[in-house]
């Protein structure tokens, strides 16, 4: 068994795959076509799952995460997806936007870049944006153009949400009752064709929601922070470097963060550095590398401090990381 314990279950009769893992980038892996990367932000042990069914021309998905993440990447190329959040103890931000009521996570051909809380749960539904494209044209539906490569939070009319959701409800408990229903092809496309009635009836209605001037200007402050953190070199670069090089106090970025990413510059910081070190320590198999050199590698030089952050972080000593990834190749 891989590393984290991914544990996939499909079904090729049904068109079900299901997965659970207990590490964030198994869990990343089993996301299918989805060219997304995912960074552990709170500390303590990860749970995930995620569940797909596939009908002739959409994927219907339900993603369950225990840690407060960020998602970055892409769905895939030429790909629309619309998400509703289900449970989660927080907000969602997309876009230095936060999802609540009607409104809903939407991209055609974008990039995905948020943030989920802790205990989240998401669903919706996967298709190619040429099949959108193409309904719309013989229904005479104009789409927003704003909603094009850049994941937005949404404002839809409230009632075919409210259906969709309804929808997506039914769905996910048939997985759970009556999985073998789905192997009916018939059963597949009359679902198919319900689920695009109701997003053709929402993207009529659909407005992206504006979060404002000061919202997008910490947005931005934000993003600046994040590559700085990110692409920092051989050596780290302190908190006080960021905030010069962004223009921003230490308290002025602490509320830039909080609202943007859920939680504080330093804390964001360690956790990517410690996401980097976990990462290296999974790949170190069959290499001469020690924890400590790995560590130094990525700012820590206070090991002793390194090895207890790392633990709250991920529930396990990064020595364990490195022997369980070792004994699993």
């Amino acid at each position: 068994m891989a590393l984290g314990a991914t544990l996939p279950i499909q079904d090729s009769a049904a068109n079900l795959f299901q997965a659970s893992s207990t590490d964030v980038d198994e869990h990343c892996a089993s996301l299918g076509r989805w060219r997304l990367s995912y960074d552990q932000i709170s500390a303590g042990a990860f749970r995930g799952s995620f569940t797909q069914l596939s009908l002739p021309r959409l994927e219907v998905f339900c993603e369950i995460t225990s840690q407060q993440v960020r998602q970055y990447g892409q769905l895939g190329a030429d790909s629309f997806g619309i998400g509703l959040p289900w449970h989660g103890d927080g907000e969602v931000n997309c876009n230095g936007a936060n999802v609540a009521g009607a409104q809903v996570i939407a991209c055609i051909d974008a990039e995905v870049d948020m943030c989920t809380p802790k205990a989240f749960e998401l669903r919706g539904v996967v298709a190619s944006a040429a099949l959108i494209e193409e309904l719309a044209a013989r229904l005479d539906i104009v789409l927003p153009r704003a909603v094009w490569h850049q994941l937005r939070v949404i404002e839809m009319a409230e009632e075919p949400v409210a259906r969709l959701r309804a929808h997506l409800a039914a769905i996910h408990e048939t997985i759970t009752t009556a999985p073998e229903r789905f192997s009916d092809p018939t059963t597949r496309q009359a679902l198919e064709d319900a689920l695009l009635v109701e997003i053709m009836d929402m993207l009529p209605t659909a407005r992206p929601s504006d979060p404002g001037r000061s919202s997008a200007a910490r947005k931005r402050t934000v993003d600046r922070a994040r590559e700085l953190m990110h692409g920092s070199g051989e050596r780290a670069l302190s908190l006080l470097e960021v905030c010069k090089a962004v223009g921003a106090s230490p308290r002025k970025l602490g509320y830039c963060f909080q609202e943007v990413v859920g939680t504080s510059p330093m804390h964001y910081r360690r956790a990517m550095r410690l996401n980097r070190v976990r990462r290296d320590l999974k790949r170190a198999v069959g290499v001469e590398t020690s924890v400590y050199d790995i560590a130094v590698q990525h700012g820590f030089w206070h090991f002793s401090q390194f090895s207890l952050d790392y633990k709250r972080h991920f529930s396990e000593l990064p020595s364990e990381t490195l022997r369980r990834a070792r004994l699993a190749a």
